[in-house]
Formats: C-alpha cells, structure tokens, sequence
C-alpha cells in the first residue's frame, strides 16, 4: 500500500528522536518528509541527532505545504503539544501525540472535540498499552480470570536525585513528575477498572527545589482501590517499577515493568490463581508473554492502521479524555 507521508513537528520531547528512529525503521509504513523545530534551544541541543540525519529542517507552513501530507507526530517540549496538535487538527491531519495531554483540561477537550469532528485519528503516546506483559494483566482482568478485583498497585519511579537540569524542568509544571509519568499508570488502570469514583492526590517533595518528586494519587472504585506512585527520587526506582492487581480469585504481578535488557530478553508475568483459568491450572507461575523488540514499534503500526483505515482507534477520544481528566486529579489540577 502507499506509504503515509508523515513530519515530525518538534524534537523538544525526551521520546522525539527515538519517535523519529522508529518511523524510519517503518520504511514500508511511512515516509518521513521532514521535521520541525523553532526552538533555537532544541535546534543547537539535537538537531544533529542521527535520528535526524539527512531529513530536511523546515517551518511548520512548509510541513504543512508538503503535497500528500496526511498525518503528523508532534514531538515538542511538554508545554506546546496540545496547541500544536490542534493547529495539525485544523489542517485535517492525523495525528500522534506525546504525553501528557498538557495542563490546560479544556484546550485537551477542544484538541479531542476536533478530532472527532474531522473524524481524525488521534493516538496519545502511552507505551505501556503495548508491553505484551501488561496486555496480559488487563486481558486477565477483562476475562474476569481474578474475580472481583479489589486493588491495584502501580509504580513508575526513577531517579533523577542528581539530574538539577531535569528537575528544574520537572518543577515548571504545577504536577511536578506525576504529571509528566502517571498517566503511563493511569491508563492502565482506566482500561481494567474504568472511570473513579473519586481521586485524592497526595503530592510531596524531598528536597526544597521546587518541584513536587514524590507523588501518590488514589483512585476510588465502589469495591476497590488503586494507588499511583510516581517518585524521581527512588535508587534505582526504573528496576522497581511494577503493577499488581489482586482480586478475589487471583494476583497478576509485573516487577519490574522495564528492565535493562528490556528488548532482548522476554517479558513475563507472576499469575496466582485460585482456581483454573483459561490454560492454567490453580496456583502460582511465571507466565512467559514473549518480546517487546521495539518500545514504538508496535504503537506505530497501529497508528498506521487506524490512519489506513483498516482498524478502529482501540483507544477513542472518550478513554484519551477519561486518562487525561484522571491525571489532573491526580496531580491536583482539579
């Protein structure tokens, strides 16, 4: 089929450049006809990335003006990707997003209302929706594998301790790093349980720097709970990474979600059942849920499929508005 002509619009996002490795991999998917950066910042900082080797550097008209364009990946600094989006709205093309949603709750809900209305695709980039370990997690819960589930335990922690540049940068948002690292979570436990009844953020720090670098949010289910823990303050917190769902009939356990040799060696899950399910008998084991290979790869594809045609977004805007609307509570936003 004819490849999607794609630009990135920014390289300002942490993720941009491997966004960039990754859609040039997919070179029987997409043909990338340049990227965008006004930011002489970003500009100076990565502009000569490999990742952007031998792509032309152009204005956002000029991406715009390109004859085909259909879609683009918008990759810039947190606080433009939801203004920049729906300018790419407005031109009536797709669009990938990075995370977060931005701190303006109705801009998102504008970004999403457009989209619908154009009928767009609309694909948010939260990774975990793609890790074959947390599917299974969701996929036992939605089989009804662990019966009522009671509680989730989910953690996204790192440690940026020594790291004053990114907490400076951390700081700049009123959610400090539960804003720029729950939703991963949140969107998991959104898809297994739905929307909350109540959401209490607890946002504290450990150093007076400004920025809020440990976070807890609970989420309020009418028969169960679920805690959020960010923390860029934790040794060695990207090992302990994890999520556990426990319910009435069995726990689902990942630790640590990422790891080291995260794309060579593959993922599993610890299953505790009580009785049979599905292929396993009761008790507990290691289920083996083959290779991640590429951290984008698999979200791209899908995103090529939903521009195509050939599927529907598995992720609509009403999820995308219930994730993001669930960060900011969780954040303290509202």
């Amino acid at each position: 089929m004819k490849k999607i002509k794609i630009g990135q619009i920014g390289i300002g996002h942490n993720h941009g450049s491997e966004k960039m490795i990754a859609m040039r991999e997919l070179n029987d998917l997409f043909e990338v006809v340049g990227v965008v950066e006004s930011a002489p910042v970003w500009k100076e900082k990565r502009s000569g990335l490999a990742a952007y080797k031998g792509l032309p550097f152009m204005t956002e008209e000029e991406l715009f003006s390109v004859p085909g364009l259909e879609a683009v990946a918008v990759e810039t600094d947190g606080f433009d990707l939801c203004p920049t989006a729906l300018r790419c709205a407005e031109r009536d093309l797709h669009i990938h997003m990075d995370k977060p949603g931005g701190e303006d709750w109705a801009l998102f809900r504008r970004l999403l209302s457009e989209c619908t209305r154009r009928d767009l695709a609309f694909q948010q980039a939260y990774v975990y929706r793609y890790n074959p370990a947390l599917r299974f997690c969701i996929d036992a819960v939605k089989q009804g594998w662990l019966g009522e589930v009671f509680e989730i335990h989910a953690v996204m922690s790192r440690n940026d301790s020594e790291n004053p540049e990114y907490r400076k940068w951390l700081a700049k948002f009123k959610g400090g790093a539960m804003y720029i690292f729950a939703g991963y979570l949140i969107d998991l436990v959104v898809s297994m349980l739905g929307a909350p009844a109540k959401v209490t953020p607890f946002m504290k720090r450990t150093r007076d720097d400004g920025l809020i670098d440990n976070g807890l949010a609970v989420l309020e289910y009418p028969s169960a709970t679920a805690t959020v823990r960010v923390s860029v303050a934790e040794i060695e917190g990207y090992k302990h990474r994890r999520l556990i769902v426990c319910g009435t009939e069995g726990t689902v356990e990942v630790c640590p979600i990422e790891f080291q040799r995260y794309y060579t060696d593959p993922l599993s899950v610890r299953l505790t059942l009580k009785y049979p399910k599905g292929p396993y008998p009761a008790g507990t084991r290691q289920v083996p849920c083959g290779m991640l290979n590429s951290r984008y790869g698999s979200q791209l594809r899908e995103f090529a499929r939903i521009v195509r045609g050939e599927i529907q977004n598995p992720f609509p805007a009403e999820h995308e508005l219930l994730v993001h609307e669930t960060l900011l509570r969780a954040c303290g936003y509202f």
